[in-house]
C-alpha cells in the first residue's frame, strides 16, 4: 500500500499577493481558483509534483466571533498559526530569488547542528515557510 499526502491547508488574507509569491515567486502552478461569496480558494504546486497547497480564506466558519477571527489573524501575522516546509536541490538559488523579489526572509541559508541545512521566510499572510536542501 501506498500513501502519499495529496493537499496541505495554508490560509491566505490576500489570494493576488498569495499568487504572487507562490506562483510568480516560487514558481508553482495554479491548479484550482475558486470563488464563493467573494472570497477565494487557490490550490498551487510544483510541477510535474501530486502535491498540492490548498490556500484559503481564514476563519469562515459564520460561528466564529469577531474575537476569535482577530486572534486567528494575529496569530497568522505572527507566522506560527501554519507552517510548511519545501524541498529544494538548490537552497542557495531559491534563497536568492526569493531576497530579490522581497519575500520577508526568517533565516538566512543555515547547516543546522541536526544534520538540515534549510532557511526559512514568511508569506505575504505571515506563514512560515521553511525550505531543506535536498
Amino acid at each position: 500500500m501506498n500513501i502519499s499526502i495529496h493537499n496541505t491547508f495554508l490560509p491566505h488574507t490576500d489570494a493576488e499577493a498569495a499568487l504572487g509569491f507562490y506562483r510568480d515567486l516560487l514558481g508553482f502552478e495554479v491548479r484550482n481558483d475558486v470563488g464563493y461569496n467573494g472570497l477565494r480558494w487557490l490550490t498551487v504546486g510544483p510541477a510535474g509534483d501530486a502535491t498540492s497547497i490548498v490556500l484559503h480564506p481564514p476563519v469562515v466558519d459564520p460561528g466564529v466571533t469577531e474575537a476569535e477571527r482577530e486572534t486567528v489573524l494575529n496569530l497568522m501575522a505572527k507566522g506560527v498559526l501554519a507552517a510548511v516546509t519545501l524541498g529544494t536541490d538548490d537552497l542557495d538559488g531559491l534563497f536568492e530569488r526569493l531576497e530579490a523579489g522581497g519575500a520577508d526572509i526568517v533565516q538566512e541559508p543555515t547547516d543546522q547542528d541536526y544534520g538540515v541545512r534549510d532557511c526559512a521566510f514568511r508569506d505575504p499572510s505571515g506563514n512560515l515557510v521553511r525550505v531543506n536542501q535536498l
